[in-house]
């Protein structure tokens, strides 16, 4: 079922918690199979910090999960749902990667001249 969602998707948010470890530890094996689904080497993801809120249980530091990202080459964020932190940015910021990958996968066409029609072209829509 997870795969079938992976084969889907436009783009991921890779969530852990900063609270636990082997969540975070958990993310470079989600982000390569979502890679190998794709059968792509990139892909519109986000790495996401949640329940920054819990500083005093914070297990990952802000600084391990900007390096992973770098790694992984994705934009990181912290977020709060539990205080709504960042949550609507990191979807924003999403839908802005997706977009982004999405023109350099097919950048847009110039306008026809005359009786020239480009019958080629991309379609995108997000849901």
């Amino acid at each position: 079922m997870r795969e079938q969602y992976m084969r889907t998707g436009e783009g991921f948010l890779l969530v852990f918690s900063v609270t636990d470890r082997g969540s975070f530890e958990e993310i470079y094996k989600f982000q390569r199979q979502i890679l190998r689904v794709k059968d792509r080497d990139e892909f519109p993801m986000i790495l996401i910090g949640n329940k920054a809120d819990l500083d005093h249980q914070r297990q990952v530091t802000q600084e391990e999960g900007q390096q992973l990202a770098r790694q992984l080459k994705v934009t990181y964020m912290e977020a709060s749902a539990k205080i709504r932190m960042n949550v609507d940015q990191a979807f924003h910021e999403l839908v802005r990667v997706i977009r982004k990958f999405q023109e350099q996968e097919c950048p847009p066409s110039p306008e026809p001249t005359g009786k020239e029609k480009d019958k080629k072209g991309c379609h995108c829509v997000i849901f």
